[in-house]
């Protein structure tokens, strides 16, 4: 009998040495791995939307944000101006924190609709020119440019920052 309750024992600490999870298995649950930009991209991308700017005749505001919307580049060409720097950061920071581009959310947040309220909310910038910047199907950052004539134009210089830095981004 005691030998049966001995390899019983040994039965029941072997099958549940087998099915728990290690510690590292644990702590592998209970943690989440991302992409982050790098600051050399994030610089290289802002120096190319303001240098596509300025090409254009604009004196603008280039803000590149983390995928947390806080600001880790930002560059304000000599005439931009004094607005532009909040703005651009708004930018960036809108489109990371709705996953859309502003420009999209112009469209979806008219008066009357029923997202309009987003508008409202502290800190949001609804205007063209804030960006996703994706790779690999994440989020990895946003650019928001400020100073150009229009939200179309400010798009146009943050599409070619994200352009001059696309096979960095595809990691």
């Amino acid at each position: 009998m005691m030998l049966r309750m001995s390899v019983l024992a040994a039965a029941a600490i072997a099958a549940f040495a087998v099915s728990a999870p290690t510690s590292s298995a644990r702590a592998q649950e209970g943690t989440v791995a991302f992409k982050s930009l790098n600051p050399d991209v994030a610089f290289a991308l802002a120096r190319a939307a303001l240098e596509d700017c300025r090409k254009r005749g604009y004196q603008v505001a280039v803000a590149v944000v983390d995928r947390f919307g806080q600001t880790q580049v930002m560059l304000r060409d000599r005439f931009a101006g004094p607005h532009t720097p909040a703005t651009a950061s708004g930018k960036g920071w809108t489109a990371v924190s709705f996953r859309t581009n502003t420009s999209e959310l112009v469209v979806l947040t008219k008066e009357g609709s029923p997202q309009a309220g987003v508008r409202n909310l502290p800190g949001v910038v609804v205007l063209g020119g804030g960006l996703m910047i994706e790779s690999g199907g994440s989020i990895v950052g946003g650019v928001g440019v400020s100073g150009a004539p229009g939200g179309e134009a400010d798009d146009a210089c943050a599409r070619a920052g994200i352009e001059a830095v696309r096979d960095k981004l595809d990691f």
